[in-house]
């Protein structure tokens, strides 16, 4: 008796303790679901020859790729621009510079490797202005790149951007509407850092986001567009199919562009935890506790995250609006499989061309000329593009 007594007093507290570890793991899986981060370091600068104008990163899948990138770094640098890869060896790529970096100039060695490749919207030499747009979280900046100085165009194309970024991710597709006679509005919603802060600050996957979206397509219509067309970016693309199947205007949203877009979220954070090497059952309980408004709580999210709700593969029944989907099969943070699933269940509505290589929301770096052929003869086919010859 007195060994059993023994026996359990050594495997309760055990037993608390290793409960007590998986709750925090769970806790901390979700909580990283949802609630924003900075923007993380993911390469090194190895080396930059000012005379030559010239970078050495780090080996990745991102920095060997062919094309037009930008790198986030610190010093006397914010954001340089990068082209051409010069040559790569086992460890190295060496690119070249398309911002001009000046002997003496400080670059820190942690960087972060980038799609966006412009930031500001002067950067782009058409004609934009900043408004507001009033919505459910407060008033959300926007850039609003007019058509034309002499009139307001019928359609208007209404860009969100993803998770962890701003409104800078999209300014690559606007002079590819604006040659097609389409005013832009570039737009932000709650918790992205620009937008108004909701109480949790959590993101919500874009089952609340999509409201301030759907403020933007109302503004857009109260200053003369007559259709929509939504792009999304990565989650953004999440937001922008909410705003296709629930918005009280979805009868003037004429089309859907997307660029890696998250189409079902448990399809994407399944992947993201074998990438991390986490193993199931933390992924599916992580998912679980965000699920349930108690324990959702508990992981930083500010409501319930309704997963069922925002698998537009199970909900393609619900889509109206004809859509593009732009997506690379190696994407590598969100996987294409339901971007498939989905131009499988509504081939009526979804054109989904085949792109590779290209990882995520990077395709117009890699390929700019087969990405702006792409949504121009897909535009055109649709009826939504203007002769503008």
């Amino acid at each position: 008796m007195k060994s059993l007594r023994h026996a359990v007093a050594i495997a309760v507290p055990a037993a608390i303790a290793a409960g007590a570890a998986v709750a925090f793991a769970v806790f901390s899986t979700a909580r990283r679901v949802v609630m924003p981060s900075p923007r993380r370091n993911d390469v090194q600068i190895r080396a930059v020859d000012t005379g030559a104008q010239t970078i050495e990163l780090a080996r990745t899948p991102d920095t060997e790729l062919p094309g037009r990138y930008g790198l986030f770094t610190t010093g006397t640098y914010g954001y340089v621009k990068l082209g051409a890869v010069l040559s790569v060896d086992a460890t190295s790529v060496r690119r070249k510079l398309l911002t001009q970096i000046e002997p003496g100039a400080r670059i820190d060695r942690d960087a972060a490797f980038s799609g966006w490749y412009y930031v500001t919207p002067s950067e782009l030499h058409l004609p934009w202005e900043s408004v507001l747009i009033g919505s459910p979280a407060g008033p959300c900046p926007a850039w609003f790149f007019p058509a034309s100085a002499s009139e307001t165009a019928p359609t208007w194309v209404i860009q969100v951007h993803g998770r962890g970024t701003t409104r800078s991710e999209c300014l690559r597709a606007v002079p590819v509407f604006h040659g097609m006679g389409l005013s832009t509005l570039v737009v932000s919603y709650r918790n992205d850092g620009e937008a108004p802060r909701s109480r949790g600050g959590a993101y919500a996957l874009g089952a609340s986001e999509w409201r301030d979206v759907d403020a933007a397509v109302g503004y857009a219509l109260r200053h003369g567009a007559q259709r929509i067309v939504l792009m999304g970016w990565s989650m953004g693309g999440a937001i922008a199919l909410q705003t296709a199947v629930s918005s009280g205007h979805r009868s003037s949203i004429a089309g859907v562009v997307l660029d890696s877009p998250v189409v079902d979220w448990r399809t994407v954070l399944r992947f993201q935890a074998r990438e991390a090497g986490l193993r199931e059952p933390l992924p599916a309980l992580a998912m679980g506790a965000l699920e349930n408004s108690i324990t959702a709580r508990l992981s930083g999210a500010e409501n319930a995250i309704p997963f069922d709700r925002l698998d537009m593969v199970a909900r393609a029944s619900e889509l109206q609006a004809p859509m593009l989907i732009l997506h690379s099969d190696d994407d590598g943070f969100v996987p294409a499989d339901a971007s498939h699933a989905l131009a499988e269940a509504r081939p009526d509505l979804v054109t989904m061309p085949t792109f590779g290589v290209a990882r995520h929301t990077k395709l117009w770096n890699y390929d700019q000329d087969a990405w702006t052929s792409a949504i121009t003869e897909w535009m055109r086919a649709n009826g939504l593009a203007r002769d503008t010859a």
